[in-house]
Order: C-alpha cells, then sequence, then structure tokens
C-alpha cells in the first residue's frame, strides 16, 4: 500500500489540504498529515483543524511514496524548517512524487529542486520560482517528471488527476 505524506502548518489552504488528502484516502491510499512539530493541530486559513500524524523529524523519506505541499500561507511557515526542504528534496531525488500546488511552489523553490524543470504555480510567486531556476507555464497542471504542479483551488480536479495516474 502506498503512502501519502500531506505537508501542513497553520494558515494552510482549506481546500489544498482537504482535497488531496480525502482524494487520496478514498483511492486506497495511506495518507498522513506530517506537520513541522510546532503544534499537534494546525489551523487552516478559515480555522478549519488539521491533526498531525507525524513530525516532519519523524517522517522517513524511505517510508512514503508522495508528498503533497499545499498552499495558502503553510508554505512560507514550511520552508523555514531544514527538515522539510530535506524531506522534499530526498522524495524529489529518489524519483517520488513531488506534488504541489499554489504557493507550495515556495517550498519547491527552497528545496533546491527547481533547476532546470517546468512548473506552474500561484501567479504571485511566478518570479520565485523563475530565479529558482523553473521554466514557469501558466496552466493548470504541469507534470515534470515526478514533480506535478498547479496553480490554485480551481486546479484541484487536474491536480488529482495527474497524482493519481503518477501512483500507479
Amino acid at each position: 500500500m502506498k503512502r501519502i505524506a500531506v505537508l501542513v502548518e497553520d494558515m494552510y489552504q482549506d481546500l489544498e489540504v482537504w482535497y488531496p488528502y480525502l482524494r487520496l484516502k478514498e483511492a486506497g491510499y495511506e495518507v498522513f498529515a506530517v506537520g513541522t512539530g510546532r503544534s499537534k493541530v494546525y489551523k487552516s486559513k478559515h480555522g478549519y483543524e488539521m491533526l498531525q500524524e507525524f513530525t516532519i523529524k519523524e517522517a522517513a523519506e524511505r517510508d512514503f511514496d508522495a508528498v503533497i505541499i499545499p498552499g495558502g500561507y503553510a508554505p512560507d511557515i514550511l520552508r523555514r524548517y531544514p527538515e522539510v526542504n530535506g524531506f522534499v528534496r530526498v522524495m524529489f531525488t529518489r524519483g517520488k512524487v513531488v506534488a504541489s500546488i499554489c504557493h507550495g511552489g515556495w517550498v519547491l523553490a527552497s528545496a533546491g529542486i527547481l533547476k532546470g524543470r517546468t512548473v506552474t504555480s500561484f501567479f504571485a510567486i511566478k518570479d520565485d520560482m523563475i530565479h529558482a531556476g523553473a521554466t514557469f507555464m501558466d496552466e493548470e497542471v504541469v507534470v515534470d517528471g515526478n514533480l506535478i504542479t498547479s496553480r490554485k483551488p480551481e486546479d484541484l480536479p487536474a491536480f488529482m488527476k495527474a497524482v493519481l495516474k503518477a501512483l500507479k
């Protein structure tokens, strides 16, 4: 059974955590909320709570097949933790699925995995993605090898179709 990590921190974008989390569970995968360890419960932009199931220090890359990086303000907090950036970098370099939506691209930039990659993100961080070495496309979903990126909550259906296809 494949195991998926969904990264969480305060001020996450509600749909960008819950839609993938529940959709992947529905598809039969084991899905876990992985937080920074700063709290046991993280609140979304609208106050919806997500219980941390693993801290990033407990989450070993070898135990997961994919990582989902949601948007909101949470990525700006997540990227401050070397363990988060290291986890994402190792997942990526080992060919595991790394999927980011919206502002999640900030974590990809801090993980140092964007050079030479083609991606998308929320338009406000387009320059950050380009400065990290990526080619930016304004598309609902961009798949570049094991890296899957999307722009915003409205892109979640296309994003999750790409994630589910990559996990098969």
